[in-house]
């Protein structure tokens, strides 16, 4: 055994190969990125052939690692809170054809939204499957978690989701690896036709087996060394603290609990410790990083009268992160302020990089749509975002991946001219090449621009999977070759540019522009690594 100090994403990573993983499949996402990024740099991932390339979207990871623990072997899949809206079609009916190899699912959660356009606690994903959840207060319980998660989710055959959130993804602790274990392998399902094709006759059987699972699963999650009871003398109020909020909770105790806590980091709720606790306390106030999922569920099954205090009542900040302070004061605990943030400092908004690509886009793009009154521009998910933001305020709309090319369609569908969508070429791949082939069917008159700079560069410049693609790809899924238009966004060639733009805003039809230049954050690092 070897200690490390280890990201919470680091951490993940090391525990499935450890683990005997044979693949992780992903979709790069904040927070979640770098769980897959470490398999890729690790020279034992490499020397055993552990799959780590990264997959088109989140549906394709997880179907590819459903795939996988098909035949056998064990597979990890990664990604951000809202990737799991994307798999959700997979995930849930993964939970009713069951697994062979482990599947690890997980998802990294973003309260407060760091990098997010939305807060999503996806333990009720978990609930609403009704699959086992893992949530790790610390780095190394979630290296621990995933090394025998693969074990437990063998053991009762089904995938589990693990839940971590960014706090516990983006810091560093210590952790005490494991011995290595070697690959399953292969060995494909001998019910395989039974449990993994759903027809509604089969489906329903299955059905009724995930059913009976139920109480299997709460017997191993109150059996679980995660899930752990600390009693204390004063019983006027009993906690339920899960995951990274244990640490809060803990902060404000530096010498011991004063009241009853149970910690939970493996559910479904381990039923016979709460009733202890209710049994036990007068109140209960539960601390947890998200929405109120334990503290709905309390409320929902206890029905006995006990004051429960949580989210729901204000207790605890409704949005946004815990902290130490926030936890105190549900605590009834003085908070002190040490420190403050001077009225002259300033939150510095994000911007594009000086060289991009995408503002010589922008900048033409903007000087063409002047000349047409009521011109809507439906932006979507990437580093291209940051249009909508001075200089540019170039976009009206972004919702989620793909969106764009859509809610064009849909706005020109309503009569809006110019309906223009700008698309990435990363998200092009990932779900907007769906949205095109609707608008290749209709022959819909928007102009779509899918600003091209060849990686995935608002997670870190991985790589995109069309690149030296995206013509072929629009011509293969049915655009009139003679409306897809390719340019360079350089300041010399800005009139040309402006003209392209010109001439398929006023085609009476679909256009699709590939403005194509590398990100020059990625051209940077690769002239570093040359000097090396």
């Amino acid at each position: 055994m070897e200690k490390h100090l280890f990201l919470g994403d680091e951490a993940i990573a090391q525990a499935a190969i450890d683990a005997g993983l044979s693949g992780v499949y992903a979709y790069p996402g904040t927070p979640s990125t770098e769980i897959t990024e470490y398999i890729q740099n690790s020279a034992v991932a490499t020397e055993r052939g552990i799959h780590s390339k990264w997959s088109t979207n989140e549906k394709t990871a997880l179907e590819t690692a459903l795939g996988m623990s098909y035949a056998g072997k064990r597979a990890l899949c990664c990604m951000k809170h809202v990737g799991l809206n994307v798999a959700a079609d997979c995930f849930m009916n993964a939970a009713m054809s069951g697994i062979n190899g482990g599947l690890i699912i997980i998802t990294a959660d973003d309260p407060s939204m760091h990098s997010s356009q939305n807060e999503q606690d996806n333990r009720f994903y978990g609930n609403f499957a009704m699959i086992p959840i893992l949530e790790p207060s610390n780095q190394q319980e979630a290296y621990d978690m995933v090394y025998d998660g693969f074990e437990l989710s063998e053991k009762l055959g089904y995938p589990v989701l693990l839940r971590v959130t960014t706090r516990m993804a983006h810091s560093r602790a210590g952790v005490v690896t494991r011995p290595m274990r070697e690959e399953n392998k292969m060995n494909c399902p001998e019910d395989g036709r039974q449990r993994f094709i759903l027809l509604p006759a089969l489906a329903r059987k299955r059905f009724k087996s995930l059913l009976a699972a139920q109480d299997g699963f709460v017997a191993a999650s109150e059996e679980s060394p995660y899930n752990q009871y600390f009693d204390a003398p004063d019983k006027k109020k009993g906690i339920i603290t899960t995951g990274i909020a244990f640490n809060y909770l803990s902060e404000n105790y530096p010498d011991g609990f004063e009241n009853p806590v149970l910690k939970i980091t493996q559910y479904p709720l381990p039923k016979k410790l709460v009733v202890r606790l209710v049994e036990e306390c007068d109140e209960i106030l539960v601390l947890e990083e998200g929405f109120p999922f334990v503290e709905e569920q309390l409320k929902g099954y206890l029905g006995i009268g006990i004051k429960v205090h949580g989210r729901l009542d204000g207790a605890i900040p409704r949005e946004g992160e815990l902290t130490p302070d926030s936890v105190a004061l549900a605590l009834g605990k003085e908070v002190k302020s040490f420190y403050s943030v001077p009225e002259v400092v300033e939150q510095r908004p994000p911007a594009l990089c000086q060289g991009c690509a995408h503002r010589d886009m922008y900048d033409a793009l903007n000087d063409v749509l002047k000349e047409y009154e009521g011109a809507k521009v439906f932006g979507d998910i990437g580093c291209y975002t940051l249009g909508a933001l001075p200089p540019f305020r170039a976009i009206d709309s972004c919702i989620d991946m793909g969106a764009s090319i859509t809610m064009a369609k849909g706005a020109a569908d309503a009569g809006v001219f110019p309906a223009v969508a700008v698309i990435g070429d990363s998200t092009f791949t990932h779900s907007g090449m769906t949205g095109l082939l609707d608008c290749v069917n209709e022959n819909s008159p928007i102009t779509i621009v899918i600003s091209d700079n060849e990686t995935t560069a608002m997670t870190g410049g991985q790589d995109s999977a069309g690149t030296g693609k995206i013509e072929a790809i629009c011509a293969g899924i049915g655009v009139n070759p003679a409306h897809i238009r390719s340019m360079t966004p350089l300041k010399k060639n800005y009139e040309e540019m402006k003209q392209i733009i010109r001439e398929e805003i006023e085609h009476k039809g679909l256009s699709v522009l590939v403005p194509c230049r590398e990100c020059i954050q990625t051209i940077t690092r690769k002239k570093k690594a040359a000097k090396q």
